[in-house]
């Protein structure tokens, strides 16, 4: 493709491992980041790192300027429990901002745009794994505002010459094998983030949420991506988009399989060969029992085959990213 490719959320956790695949690959990268919760140091020194919000009528600018023929946007609020207590910071940072962004994609004339969805789409499924053409009933605003874009980018698409890919995403793990990016946000909610930062010291324990779950252990059971399997996934579909301009697609990024919140830890003791400290907590609000991808879809439509789906190994590439985020500070 020439041209240039804009990453927006491009200094955060899974836009920085997307900027690598895609650098990795051959092409130009444009990161556009209001560096909120993202940080300048976690863009590729290859790519051009534009400070600005998504919602900024500028991005026009930015697009005629590099020649942006793609859009990947990642940029977002993504935390299930904060989407419950404050719904209006995630209508806006993901629906209302994602409306602007595509306004700004037709309006720069870019043809290609992948959305970093969620399986939170889903809402609570009536089974598991659950498909593409599942029913869709959000039960927490997060949800709702990323299934909102969806829609938008199904009308936009029938009425302008753009097409798209929506990547409902399962639970997003683990780091660069390399160690040139990972998950670096203070705060994080992630269990497999939570968990190595304990093995690491920089928490005194983990919060299990919820052990009356309708699961084999009454922990919640997610399916867990390796976060540089899921950056391939969008080099993949923004080939596919290239090669099939008429078509769009929504799919799921899984692995088809899924553990529970003790199988985790469990993993991380394995790893780490010590025993986290874990606590025993009520559910957190927005919560599904169990979210397992059925990945036949993916698997069908792009050449895209997993390469790290070993959930120890998810565990090593986290558990060296957080060793090496602790000697930066």
């Amino acid at each position: 493709m020439d041209g240039s490719v804009i990453v927006t959320g491009g200094a955060g956790y899974i836009g920085s491992h997307a900027v690598l695949a895609l650098l990795d690959t051959g092409y130009r990268v444009v990161v556009i980041d209001n560096l909120v919760t993202g940080f300048d140091w976690a863009v590729d020194p290859r790519a051009t790192l534009v400070r600005m919000a998504v919602e900024d009528p500028g991005v026009v600018d930015v697009i005629r300027a590099h020649d942006v023929r793609a859009i990947m946007h990642f940029a977002g609020s993504v935390v299930v429990p904060e989407s419950v207590s404050d719904p209006l910071k995630y209508y806006r940072n993901n629906t209302a901002a994602s409306r602007a962004l595509i306004e700004s994609a037709v309006a720069g004339g870019v043809r290609h745009f992948i959305f970093s969805s969620t399986a939170a789409t889903y809402g609570t499924p009536e089974k598991v794994p659950v498909a593409e053409g599942d029913p869709t009933v959000p039960i927490n605003p997060y949800g709702t505002s990323k299934l909102m874009t969806e829609a938008m980018l199904r009308d936009v698409a029938a009425a302008h010459p753009i097409n798209y890919a929506a990547l409902r995403y399962f639970n997003v793990a683990g780091a660069d094998p390399h160690g040139r990016s990972g998950q670096s946000t203070a705060g994080a909610t992630h269990l497999i983030k939570v968990a190595v930062e304990a093995a690491t010291g920089k928490r005194g324990h983990v919060g299990v949420y919820g052990t009356d779950f309708a699961t084999p252990d009454g922990t919640g059971v997610r399916d867990y991506i390796h976060v540089t399997d899921l950056a391939a996934a969008h080099v993949h579909a923004l080939e596919l988009l290239i090669a099939e301009p008429t078509r769009s697609h929504t799919l799921n990024a899984g692995y088809g399989r899924g553990f529970s919140v003790l199988e985790v830890l469990d993993a991380v003791d394995r790893v780490t060969n010590m025993t986290i400290d874990r606590r025993l907590e009520g559910r957190r609000p927005g919560d599904p029992a169990a979210l397992i991808a059925d990945n036949a879809a993916i698997l069908a439509t792009l050449p895209w085959r997993p390469q790290h789906a070993d959930l120890d190994g998810i565990v090593r590439d986290a558990l060296a990213w957080e060793r090496k985020l602790s000697e930066r500070t």
